[in-house]
């Protein structure tokens, strides 16, 4: 049967104080106990003496009268009987109550040869008919009595003294001793159920989040600051849960990248077939409308149509240029370059178009920037593909903002090309997909432009993203790693 950590917890902590309590109340209570009777004991002495002393001329001239006359007005509910002996060890004198009590009566329990300062104590039990037919519990008291000037014991004096007050306050030591250590053990008890509570309350949230990372919720994140195990326990947890978040990520990076191997894998399949199985008779066919455009026999109408016809042709041949660009692996040709040097050339590329549209280009370029070790020409071709794409994208009388910065981490420094315009942007819909190989939002072209763009940025080890600014358009980053100039 399962049992839960604080149940268990609990059970052991209350059987623990349970157990300690009762071991304390044991020695506490024998402690008082002990102390009651030690104190009654040195009373009884006390009280054998001061009676003895008071009667001592009375003893030594054997009148006995007045001593058991003063006797029994000393009698009360603690001092039950009190007995004078003389050197025989006879009774001299007695109490009326105690005259009846022959046992206790008759002989004193003291040796002759008793010394000064010794006493003989018994505890005993008398059945009494003026006490309701009960038992008494008495404390016998005998010391001995001695003439001044003689070492020669003359007599001795035997109390009794009732022990029900010492019992009552036995009583009422045992009763504020187990009200204390029911106190005690409530104390106890609800400082456990709060440690408990304390302890069990962070391994709930650890095995909670456990349970939520078996499902897959790598997210998961316990909110722990105590500075002991259960919260270095925590952090590792959050560690931990970070890796495997980092891990999936990379996973899924890794997984995405295995996936666009093999669609680049399978479309230069498809491009070698095409290459081969249209190119050749295409260029047949364009030969052949090349001659037939030589006759002199033809009219407008049929040149119009062949016109348009090697038109067809030229995109045909386009189409298949980039497709053979997008599935070759070429070797980038690197070397150091000025980042504002390859931006200017890329802008001269395309100055007529933005004349044209009357677009507005602003630069921003940040002072000192590093030179970066890349393949000119390539990273040419990515930002003029970009170029083009906000050209077409915006109005006439439009803006396109291009800046250069440099960003410094802990994998080193970072060329970043931010390059945005005032259009009307790309639909959320589309972000994650614009990079993907023959995905296209214009009625023209074949969507590979920006699918080469990352696949150029990626060879140089770099990243490409849309990223969402404030402002209204399309924002396209650009990361490329620095390299110190060797």
């Amino acid at each position: 049967m399962h049992m839960p950590l604080r149940t268990r917890f609990m059970i052991y902590v209350t059987a623990l104080l349970v157990g300690l309590v009762v071991l304390v109340l044991f020695v506490v209570e024998e402690r008082e106990v002990r102390a009651l009777f030690e104190e009654q004991k040195d009373r009884g002495i006390l009280t054998a003496n001061y009676i003895a002393q008071l009667n001592y001329d009375r003893v030594i001239f054997f009148d006995n009268e007045p001593v058991e006359e003063d006797i029994n007005k000393r009698i009360d509910e603690n001092l039950i009987y009190v007995i004078f002996y003389d050197r025989e060890s006879k009774p001299f004198a007695a109490n009326d109550f105690i005259k009846r009590y022959y046992d206790i009566y008759a002989d004193s329990n003291l040796d002759p040869g008793v010394k000064k300062g010794e006493y003989f104590l018994e505890l005993k039990n008398i059945l009494t008919a003026e006490r309701s037919g009960r038992y008494l519990r008495i404390m016998e008291i005998e010391v001995p009595i001695y003439v001044e000037g003689s070492s020669t014991k003359w007599g001795s004096i035997k109390i009794g003294l009732s022990l029900e007050e010492m019992r009552a306050e036995e009583r009422k030591t045992r009763l504020m001793l187990i009200l204390i250590g029911f106190s005690g053990l409530l104390i106890g008890v609800g400082g456990a159920a709060l440690l408990a509570r304390r302890i069990t309350h962070p391994l709930d949230k650890l095995v909670e989040g456990t349970i939520k990372i078996s499902r897959g919720d790598f997210t998961q994140a316990i909110d722990i600051d105590s500075q002991d195990e259960i919260g270095d326990l925590a952090q590792s947890f959050n560690e931990m849960s970070q890796q495997l978040q980092l891990t999936r990520k990379r996973v899924a990076a890794a997984n995405k990248k295995l996936i666009q191997a093999e669609k680049l894998a399978s479309i230069g399949r498809i491009s070698a077939s095409i290459a081969h199985e249209i190119r050749n008779p295409l260029t047949s066919v364009k030969l052949n409308i090349q001659k037939v455009m030589e006759s002199e026999n033809l009219d407008g109408m049929d040149k119009e149509h062949l016109d348009i016809s090697q038109e067809g042709i030229g995109h045909i041949e386009t189409f298949i240029k980039e497709l053979l660009n997008f599935t070759r692996v070429s070797e980038l040709q690197l070397n150091y370059f000025s980042a504002k040097q390859i931006v200017d050339e890329s802008v001269k590329m395309i100055r007529n178009t933005l004349k044209l549209k009357d677009v507005a280009l602003v630069i921003e370029i940040q002072e000192e920037l590093p030179q970066v070790f890349v393949d000119g020409d390539k990273i040419r071709q990515v930002l003029l593909n970009i170029f083009h794409n906000a050209c077409e994208a915006i109005d006439r009388g439009g803006k396109i903002i291009i800046a250069l910065s440099l960003l410094k981490g802990r994998r080193g420094k970072k060329l970043r090309i931010q390059i945005s315009d005032n259009g009307p942007g790309i639909l959320e819909k589309d972000r994650d997909n614009i990079f993907e190989p023959f995905y296209t939002t214009k009625s023209t072209g074949i969507g590979l432009g920006l699918a080469n763009a990352r696949k150029i940025i990626e060879q140089h080890k770099g990243t490409i993203r849309v990223v969402n600014t404030e402002k209204p358009g399309a924002c396209f980053e650009i990361l490329v790693p620095c390299e110190e100039e060797k």
